[in-house]
């Protein structure tokens, strides 16, 4: 136990850039005090003590704002950074070199006995303020970002954010074309808060997919039609830059703003 101690308290130096010395770690860290009183009622726990257990947890929430359940397994180099309103529930396993930041929830979504809580394996780290509810499973390496709210597994290495959770993925083709769509209705569909709701988002995304396809389709018409001889009248568009509909062969035209 005192090898984890020593652990603890060094993780502190590698993670957090204004610790700096070991004692003022052991002094005013109220994560590392709430960590060393959850090792003691950790043990009382597993020996059956619970009630002590439970005490001995009441007494580092009062003291440091940080609420684990004597019941929760933690690993090594374990680090709760400020820590105020963290809350950590019986059947949460947390595994090595894992860091929460204040105002974080493991908490369950059920009432019945048993697993009920989240479970992270190494490497991970959970913003200010998330919530992590369920029995899910954050993989290797998870980074979960300030006040998301997570309901579903994460797989290893995979950034969530926003309410509800969604990994951050990539930017593929189809998310420039959707953006080039966007600015062209003088539309920002990425200027989004990171809270806004999937279903508002994949619809946003379906319109912008939906009018990229008809302004392609209007131009193919447009170039069979001038094919027969019809002259057809051109109608000053703004432009979008950068897409295969735009004729890079003819000067820009200067911008108009219609009232």
């Amino acid at each position: 136990m005192l090898k984890h101690i020593k652990e603890d308290i060094q993780c502190v130096f590698d993670r957090d850039p204004a610790a700096r010395n070991t004692f003022e770690v052991l002094t005013t860290y109220p994560g590392i005090h709430a960590l060393l009183i959850h090792r003691i009622s950790n043990r009382l726990w597993k020996t059956n003590l619970k009630w002590i257990a439970r005490f001995f947890s009441a007494i580092s929430r009062w003291l440091t704002g940080i609420e684990i359940h004597p019941g929760a397994t933690i690993g090594r180099r374990f680090f709760i950074d400020h820590g105020m309103g963290v809350v950590i529930g019986e059947t949460a396993e947390i595994g090595d070199d894992c860091t929460l930041y204040h105002g974080v929830t493991l908490g369950g979504t059920s009432w019945k006995e048993g697993k009920r809580h989240p479970t992270l394996t190494s490497n991970v780290v959970v913003g200010a303020g998330a919530k992590v509810l369920g029995p899910i499973t954050l993989a290797d390496g998870a980074r979960i970002g300030s006040n998301s709210v997570v309901v579903n597994d994460v797989p290893k290495n995979t950034t969530v954010v926003g309410v509800p959770g969604r990994m951050v993925l990539k930017k593929q083709e189809i998310d420039v074309k959707r953006e080039q769509i966007a600015r062209k209705m003088g539309f920002d569909s990425y200027g989004q808060t990171g809270d806004m709701p999937d279903p508002m988002v994949n619809a946003v995304n379906s319109m912008l997919d939906h009018i990229h396809g008809l302004d392609k389709k209007i131009e193919d018409i447009a170039k069979a039609v001038k094919s027969l001889g019809v002259e057809v009248k051109d109608i000053d568009l703004a432009d979008l830059k950068e897409c295969g509909i735009h004729d890079m062969t003819k000067p820009d035209k200067e911008e108009k703003t219609s009232l």
